[in-house]
């Protein structure tokens, strides 16, 4: 059924997750262990991302210190993986307000998604070799976007992150032969849409800035 356009109401839903991709974030702690960072709050401008991270997180803790990380685009087939790392975190102990959505502490979120580690070449945190698309990035800015909550344990809010994207690793099988394109007609992301996962569908046309 059509949607009704001359009637619109006004709503207020929890979150605004209204499509955006998700990303693995890879970072490294103070001891050199590798961290998993599943967000979906992230957008892309030129050669810079801008993500969006809880200032409590393990990932944004890594990265603000390190000031490096590998962004790993997952397409629909790792949605599983994903979702088994979910609801575990790389602090310990585990954050207040995180322990009330019922987190869990994971040291090794590799092993629990089943994803594989691969070198990076010019930062130090490692790809996931499974994601199409890895993005090895270094930190350029970050700034507090809710600083009225940094004394709040139960809503710690969240950071505004500015990476410089370095490098761009991708399958074979997303690149146009011959071209550094991604081919859209095999890449698919993995989106996050009011807290559910999809894939896309088929392409309804193109951008007259489109190169292919």
């Amino acid at each position: 059924m059509p949607h009704d356009r001359q009637h619109a109401i006004t709503i207020r839903p929890s979150v605004l997750y209204f499509g955006t991709p998700v990303a693995l974030v890879t970072t490294l702690d103070e001891h050199g262990a590798a961290n998993i960072t599943p967000m979906s709050s992230v957008w892309a401008l030129g050669d810079r991302l801008v993500l969006g991270l809880s200032g409590e997180s393990q990932g944004c803790v890594n990265l603000v210190r390190s000031g490096e990380a590998v962004v790993n685009l997952p397409d629909p087939s790792l949605q599983a993986a994903v979702e088994r790392i979910a609801r575990t975190t790389g602090r310990r102990p585990v954050p207040r307000y995180k322990q009330a959505m019922g987190y869990r502490h994971e040291a090794d979120k590799f092993e629990l998604a089943g994803l594989t580690r691969h070198p990076s070449r010019r930062v130090a945190p490692p790809r996931i070799a499974e994601c199409p698309l890895q993005l090895e990035t270094r930190l350029l800015h970050a700034r507090n976007a809710t600083p009225g909550l940094a004394d709040d344990a139960d809503d710690p809010g969240f950071l505004v992150i500015e990476l410089e994207v370095l490098e761009v690793h991708a399958h074979a099988g997303v690149v146009l032969d011959g071209t550094q394109h991604v081919d859209t007609a095999r890449w698919s992301p993995l989106l996050y849409v009011f807290r559910h996962y999809f894939g896309t569908g088929a392409r309804l046309g193109r951008n007259f800035r489109a190169e292919t």
